[in-house]
């Protein structure tokens, strides 16, 4: 195994943080596709399930990365709230947040390898492109 300079443990807490938030999303996601109604459902489920897919790709690179480092994935997921408004604005507003938590996270990993270690700095610099081009997105789909 390589020798890292990043704080090994710090790193593996926050992956798998990212790994619960990223698992969280796809039950989201999932949950949110199934609550959508009226003339739009088809392109707004459609979306939703590619939200979701895309945030199983992004816990499972997080696992590896995991076990790049000879640690222990977590089998957590991250918190999930039922506010029962399933209206699209509301959904993507709980997307929005859910969103910028994950770029938060994907930061703080940024932070913690960057200059440290290529393969970790691209896939941190990815994720956070990744996740700063969906808040835009779901920002664009809120304007009236």
């Amino acid at each position: 195994m390589a020798e890292y300079t990043f704080d090994i443990p710090k790193v593996v807490d926050t992956l798998n943080r990212i790994v619960e938030m990223e698992l969280a999303g796809v039950v989201r996601y999932t949950h949110y596709s199934f609550m959508v109604f009226g003339p739009n459902r088809i392109p707004i489920t459609s979306w939703l399930k590619s939200q979701a897919s895309e945030s199983l790709l992004h816990a499972q690179e997080s696992g590896e990365l995991i076990t790049h480092l000879g640690e222990h994935p977590s089998l957590g997921i991250g918190q999930l709230l039922e506010t029962h408004k399933h209206d699209i604005f509301s959904i993507l507003e709980e997307s929005l947040t859910h969103e910028s938590r994950q770029m938060q996270l994907y930061q703080e990993l940024l932070d913690l390898v960057k200059d440290k270690s290529v393969m970790f700095e691209e896939f941190a610099r990815r994720m956070v492109a990744e996740e700063e081009s969906h808040i835009g997105e779901v920002r664009k789909m809120m304007r009236k």
